[in-house]
């Protein structure tokens, strides 16, 4: 599994909310965090779908977090943006494994689901108020 440019970015972008602590507009968030400005808005229509983010409109309009930082995951931003954490494709229920009749029977999808289930764990575990200063 490999974290996507877009998961990464948009941990940038939820950091620099929380850091902030305030309403910023797009373009101050395109600045703080190294994202170019339409990548951003595009990574703010999600984090807003998911309830991460909330946004303001007029002409004092922004972004702010919606949730305090100890309330929103690494995990959460990056199963907003990349969808499910999966570490190999024969986890997803769609796939249809041809090596096993009953996928319960694969030793090494039990592996896999231990090993995702913990780095899941770890993701969720992890907050953004952890680091901020």
């Amino acid at each position: 599994m490999r974290m996507t440019h877009e998961a990464d970015y948009a941990i940038r972008v939820v950091y620099c909310l929380a850091e902030s602590g305030e309403k910023m507009s797009a373009k101050e968030i395109s600045d703080a965090s190294g994202v170019t400005l339409r990548f951003a808005l595009k990574i703010l229509r999600k984090l807003i779908q998911a309830g991460i983010v909330q946004s303001y409109k007029g002409v004092s309009g922004g972004y702010a977090l919606q949730k305090q930082a100890s309330e929103v995951s690494l995990g959460e931003i990056v199963e907003c943006i990349d969808g499910p954490i999966t570490i190999n494709h024969c986890l997803s229920n769609e796939f249809d494994c041809t090596r096993v009749h009953a996928k319960a029977d694969c030793g090494f999808r039990k592996i896999f689901v231990s090993i995702n289930r913990t780095i899941r764990q770890e993701l969720y575990d992890a907050t953004i108020d952890r680091f901020i200063n």
